[in-house]
């Protein structure tokens, strides 16, 4: 099992760099996890492209029916978002080396992917590359 990003998750559904890549890598591994706040974010993304023009409503609209589908039927492995990890993502944050900038929802990425055992995350988000040896995992790239 590997960890993917929100990130990695829209890029698996978008036409963009990479996009390849992280389709034949999850494809390759079979079973995908990510923390459950990845669906919002994934749906964020969606939207986002909507707003920006870079995809039309139609467009949109089959992306959300095609993730949807995709979580329906197991695709995606989401982990819970629990008060225990909470809790660690913000003794991690206590913890953390005044230069590492990080986001609230990148830490809750890295300590789901670090509490189930995993020992990497795969993401192109630069902030999630560099913290995640703080957090004792890898940061990958596809």
């Amino acid at each position: 099992m590997v960890y993917f990003d929100s990130a990695y998750i829209a890029k698996f559904y978008l036409s963009e760099p990479e996009s390849g890549r992280v389709r034949t890598l999850a494809e390759r591994e079979g079973k995908v996890c990510c923390s459950t706040i990845g669906r919002v974010e994934t749906a964020q993304v969606f939207h986002r492209k909507l707003r920006e023009g870079k995809a039309t409503k139609a467009e949109c609209a089959a992306l959300f029916e095609q993730f949807w589908n995709d979580c329906g039927s197991g695709l995606w492995t989401w982990l819970p978002l629990t008060e225990d990890l909470v809790a660690s993502a913000v003794r991690h944050f206590h913890e953390l080396s005044p230069k590492v900038p990080l986001r609230s929802a990148d830490a809750i990425h890295l300590v789901s992917a670090q509490e189930h055992g995993l020992d990497a995350i795969y993401t192109n988000d630069a902030r999630v590359l560099a913290a995640a040896s703080e957090f004792g995992i890898r940061g990958q790239a596809a």
